[in-house]
């Protein structure tokens, strides 16, 4: 400790808008100076300027529409390639010592999957004595050096995964994501004026949150942070406002016993009506779709009086509902369903908490403030820190707030 000041070692990464021009990295090079001027050890991680990577894709795909996906990941590395000098060259005008690293320079190694690969490792030997010696290194994110020398590329989230990984591997005190949203809120804040930010949330919550639609971060990002204990800080780079801190459950003192209502619109409904109640039956239908890579979220199967028939209710991703219909019309005559009944309608609303570990009534006032406002439950689907509800889409902004309100995280 010098000064009260601890010194840390933080790695801040900014997203896509957050070096979407000139005027804004410049502003990202002020927010790196701050921490550099409390004496921390920074290190940046970058994306590519919002709309850069549309771009370069749009661009392989007018070249080739079945495209080599290693020259896929060369041109779409590019974006962050740009950035990453940009930024380095604008911590250098304002006198501080840095320099760019691509993902072959540190390097970054990775399980080579073209367009969605695995980090497997990072050498920082170089970078950590550059940190030592004040030097703040700024990593392209989102890439990598896969087999054979190739750059690879890291899929959706890409950046904030290598931000993590960075963490990670340099045992960083925090990992700072900056991007267009100053922290973690109960709820979309766009539909319930009321939502609070969250000053803390687990990385089991946020995992939650992530996986049902809030679009703060990535899910394989917190999955990396949640497996290596990095400790993650969301924040927004538009202002100078604390951000949310998502971190083990054991740094989280007073566990609400709910601490967000998620939704996602990308749901659709499937229901078999009258399936033969046989052994076997489930499975040959759930191997299909898995064989089509289809991935099944919420599963309901009505029991049958007679012992005969059965209907059988489960829900897809809207862009997966089209390739679901079609293998299920295929497989007609051997499941022998009397008829097929898709909905794109719905919406899937979920509260998330690590409180209701140890509180029961979590589930059954979610039921009864729905069934309050009228709101029919189609599919319900628990699992030890969530309770999630498939309803009519166009109930979505009634249910969250009514469900806002009745777990009393209204702001005051």
């Amino acid at each position: 400790m010098a000064g009260n000041v601890q010194k840390l070692r933080i790695v801040q990464k900014f997203g896509g808008t957050s070096v979407g021009n000139i005027e804004r990295i410049r502003a990202v090079a002020q927010k790196v100076k701050m921490e550099v001027d409390r004496g921390h050890q920074v290190a940046v991680v970058v994306s590519a300027m919002s709309g850069a990577t549309n771009q370069l894709v749009g661009w392989v795909n007018e070249i080739s529409k079945l495209y080599d996906e290693r020259e896929y990941d060369t041109v779409v590395a590019s974006g962050e390639q740009v950035t990453c000098g940009l930024t380095a060259l604008a911590l250098q005008e304002i006198g501080i010592k840095s320099r760019s690293w691509l993902g072959w320079q540190l390097p970054v190694y990775t399980d080579g999957v073209h367009g969605k690969a695995r980090i497997e490792g990072i050498e920082t030997g170089d970078l950590e004595k550059r940190m030592a010696a004040g030097e703040v290194p700024v990593l392209a994110g989102f890439q990598g050096l896969g087999k054979e020398n190739r750059i690879t590329t890291l899929g959706r989230g890409g950046s904030d995964i290598s931000a993590v990984a960075l963490a990670a591997a340099l045992n960083a005190d925090r990992c700072d994501i900056y991007t267009d949203v100053d922290g973690v809120y109960t709820t979309d804040p766009r539909i319930v004026a009321k939502a609070r930010k969250l000053d803390k949330i687990t990385y089991e919550e946020m995992l939650e949150m992530a996986s049902l639609g809030a679009k703060v971060l990535h899910t394989r990002s917190v999955e990396l942070a949640m497996k290596q204990r990095v400790r993650l800080q969301v924040l927004s780079s538009f202002n100078d406002q604390p951000g949310t801190l998502v971190v083990d459950e054991e740094e989280i003192v007073e566990k609400e016993l709910v601490s967000g209502i998620a939704y996602s619109r990308d749901e659709a409904k499937v229901t078999l009506v009258r399936v033969p109640d046989r052994p076997g039956v489930a499975a040959s239908i759930f191997g299909s779709l898995a064989e089509a890579s289809i991935n099944v979220d919420m599963i309901v199967q009505n029991v049958s009086e007679d012992g005969k028939a059965t209907d059988l209710t489960f829900t897809v991703t809207r862009s997966d509902l089209p390739r679901a219909l079609k293998v299920l019309e295929g497989k007609a005559g051997e499941l022998g369903y009397a008829s097929l009944k898709p909905d794109a309608n719905v919406v899937k609303i979920s509260v998330v908490g690590v409180g209701m570990r140890s509180h029961a009534g979590v589930a059954q006032l979610m039921f009864q403030t729905l069934a309050e406002k009228g709101i029919n439950i189609q599919v319900i689907s628990t699992s030890e820190i969530k309770v999630s509800v498939l309803i009519a889409e166009e109930y979505t902004e009634l249910a969250l707030r009514a469900l806002h309100t009745a777990y009393n995280l209204d702001a005051a």
